[in-house]
Parts: structure tokens; C-alpha cells; sequence
């Protein structure tokens, strides 16, 4: 797969960065002055395009790429676990997969979330989700990326992300709207 089109934006690394090869899941150290292309900006983190590889660049190193890095969430000081779990949702559109530009709720990813109530005003969330393929080499990633995303939920103490392959995924699990992005509606 070439990772480069027309509508990719070319970058060079103002400083070292850390990336994750696609689809590998390797985490590698790309350095100051790498020249490449950005092919996905989405939820917070980029796909770039280096020397005929895809890497995955997350969304605190934006800087690196010459771009701003993801806002902060924000929680009303009275939110109830209804309002938390709202923004746990919302949390989970930002996590795309580097090679697809569609979030994982909207591939049919994410199969449950739980939010229980711990001490002192502190919450955890609990997800089960599945891959497209069982050995997607950036499941972990993955993984990785819906724990970090919701743990920067203010309250949200810790997440739990289950990966399951029971039931295994298909494409009816997909959104009307992820079937129309690729063209399987």
C-alpha cells in the first residue's frame, strides 16, 4: 500500500519523535529533520508517510510535525457518570485506525462500555472491543490508544480495555456512514 497521495501534506521534524510503524506496531524514533508526509489527521493523531513506510504519530507530539496538539478535555465539576459516559463515546470517535480513516465505533469496534463509580469522585471505564482481523499487528496500539484517550477524562481514574474476538467481527458490524466511506453501501 503507498501511503503517499496528492492530498497528503509534506512535514519535516522539528525535533526527534517517537512513531509506530504501520502496521507492525513497532514504536521507533524518527529524527529531527525527517522529511515526509502527513496522509491522515484524525482524533488527535497522524499517519505520516517516511521513506516508503507508514508510521502513526500521536497526538501529544504534534509539535514535532509543526502542528497543536490536541485540546484538553473538559468535565463539568457536577457531570454524573451519564455525562462521563457521554465523553467516554466521544473519547472513542477519536480513535482511528492508521490505515482507515474511520473511528473504531463507527467500524463496529467497540462492542460494550461500562462506567463504574470508585472513591473520592474517581471513576473507571471498561471497554470490550474487537479488531477487524485477529492479528491486526496494531491491535495493541490500538488498545493503547482507547486506554490513553479515556484516561485523559477528567474523574477517569483507569480504563480497562478488553480485547475480545467473540463474536468475531464482519462488515455489518460497520455504520451506515463507515459502508458509504468505503464503498460498501
Amino acid at each position: 500500500m503507498s501511503g503517499f497521495s496528492l492530498s497528503s501534506e509534506p512535514f519535516t521534524l522539528e525535533r526527534d519523535c517517537q512513531a509506530v510503524m504501520v502496521p507492525q506496531g513497532e514504536t521507533v524514533s524518527l529524527p529531527a529533520g525527517q522529511i515526509g508526509y502527513i496522509t491522515q489527521a484524525l482524533g488527535g493523531s497522524f499517519t505520516v508517510y517516511v521513506e516508503g513506510n507508514l508510521f502513526r504519530i500521536a497526538g501529544n507530539d504534534a509539535d514535532a510535525l509543526g502542528k497543536e496538539p490536541p485540546a484538553p478535555i473538559e468535565l463539568a465539576v457536577d457531570a454524573t457518570d451519564a455525562d462521563v459516559e457521554m465523553l467516554v463515546w466521544q473519547q472513542l470517535r477519536t480513535v482511528f485506525d492508521p490505515e482507515i480513516p474511520i473511528n473504531v465505533v463507527e467500524l463496529g469496534l467497540v462492542y460494550d462500555v461500562t462506567v463504574d463509580h470508585l472513591a473520592a469522585e474517581q471513576r473507571k471505564v471498561y471497554v470490550k472491543m474487537t479488531l477487524t482481523a485477529p492479528g491486526c499487528g496494531m491491535g495493541d496500539i490500538l488498545v493503547d490508544d482507547v486506554r490513553t484517550k479515556l484516561e485523559l477524562i477528567p474523574t477517569v481514574a483507569e480504563a480497562d480495555v478488553d480485547l475480545v474476538f467473540d463474536p468475531p467481527w464482519n462488515h455489518s458490524m460497520m455504520s451506515d456512514a463507515a459502508k458509504l466511506e468505503t464503498g460498501m453501501l
